[in-house]
């Protein structure tokens, strides 16, 4: 038994508590819906608890002492706070598989064909997509992304050009300065030796699987060889593809489908967010680890912007190892039962897809 269904076992023994139980998840779905106040008389009117309306204020006022739910104005109805949220994601819905249609779009679009970069992309404009909220997904992590080839083309100057091919299909070209201008049959002999000592090794280690290969074969290494292989090394460490700090997001433009011009602010400081990057990236750092699907209601995420907002998130996969994290950012009031199978979905079917690229 998880977490979640022992607070909703001690919860609902009581029937004062079930009760409670039952109105507040009418509320919830009610605020979900319309994203308005939800007054006691339609709370009474709608549930099959057959109570009077007094009673449901009642309720409603032990709910509001426990921190639940709130009132934005004093003759309105009631909404959820961030807290009674968590308790309704926690306790009190029923997430179930997502739909076939939805599931076959996911997997035929996450084609195994396609570069990490481009399925990556891809996920992302899905999530988005299906939830008409903005989808974000995170690079994979250098330490799962490994070199295929290098080469050196010789440019003028004391410039040379390094085409690096990296899990099969995605390639970066990248321009390196020398202390001195080299041959291409210098260059040619370089990456022949790269390539027979270092294919296949972590893109995030490539650096040092290089001057160990050039320590193990010192002795069969030329001064000018030595040289150009010790300048490749340097341009490794600078950061070659897959390297981490960034992510793709799709449909910001959603979220202002949720907004008032009250609200404008609020949204600015998160497409602020949004360019920033780092900020964000923390914020998806914290669920890499995570097992299954995480959620951030609220002023959980600790950040200003995400105050307003809610995160759904679960990290991809290859060969069992995390490389990345991907989720849905939409308003508080997200049809969570519906986001929660989707981001599950997209995440496994990544894992699926790049598992044959990197």
């Amino acid at each position: 038994m998880d977490k979640a269904t022992a607070k909703r076992d001690d919860r609902t023994a009581d029937p004062r508590a079930e009760r409670a139980n039952v109105l507040l998840k009418l509320l919830v779905e009610h605020y979900i819906e319309k994203g308005a106040p939800v007054s006691s008389k339609q709370l009474a009117t709608e549930s099959a608890l057959k109570i009077s309306s007094a009673t449901v204020r009642n309720v409603m006022a032990d709910l509001e002492a426990m921190g639940l739910v709130t009132s934005p104005h004093t003759s309105a109805g009631k909404v959820p706070t961030a807290q009674g949220l968590r308790f309704f994601v926690d306790s009190l819905i029923q997430v179930q598989p997502l739909g076939s249609d939805a599931l076959s779009l996911i997997q035929h679009e996450l084609k195994t064909e396609r570069s990490p970069k481009a399925l990556v992309a891809t996920a992302s404009s899905l999530l988005s997509g299906i939830t008409r909220m903005a989808g974000v997904v995170t690079l994979p992590r250098r330490e799962i992304t490994t070199l295929r080839q290098v080469e050196f083309l010789p440019l003028s100057g004391e410039r040379i050009l390094v085409v690096l091919v990296v899990n099969d299909y995605e390639v970066e070209n990248r321009i390196i300065s020398c202390p001195r201008p080299f041959e291409r049959e210098e260059l040619q002999q370089a990456a022949n030796f790269i390539n027979s000592h270092c294919a296949g090794a972590s893109v995030a280690t490539l650096r040092s699987t290089l001057l160990a290969s050039m320590e193990a074969d010192k002795s069969r290494l030329n001064t000018l060889l030595t040289e150009m292989l010790e300048v490749a090394a340097d341009a490794f460490d600078e950061g070659p593809m897959g390297q981490d700090g960034d992510y793709v997001v799709a449909g910001e433009g959603n979220l202002l489908n949720f907004v008032s011009g009250d609200d404008m602010d609020t949204v600015r400081e998160l497409f602020d967010a949004f360019g920033r990057k780092r900020d964000v990236l923390r914020l998806l750092d914290r669920s890499l680890d995570a097992e299954g699907v995480h959620l951030f209601i609220g002023d959980e995420s600790g950040y200003k912007p995400f105050t307003d907002y809610s995160m759904v998130t679960a990290s991809y996969e290859v060969d069992g190892q995390a490389a990345g994290v991907l989720g849905v950012i939409g308003p508080t009031r997200m049809a969570y039962q519906r986001v929660i199978p989707v981001v599950d979905a997209t995440a496994r079917l990544l894992s699926a897809a790049l598992r044959h690229q990197l």
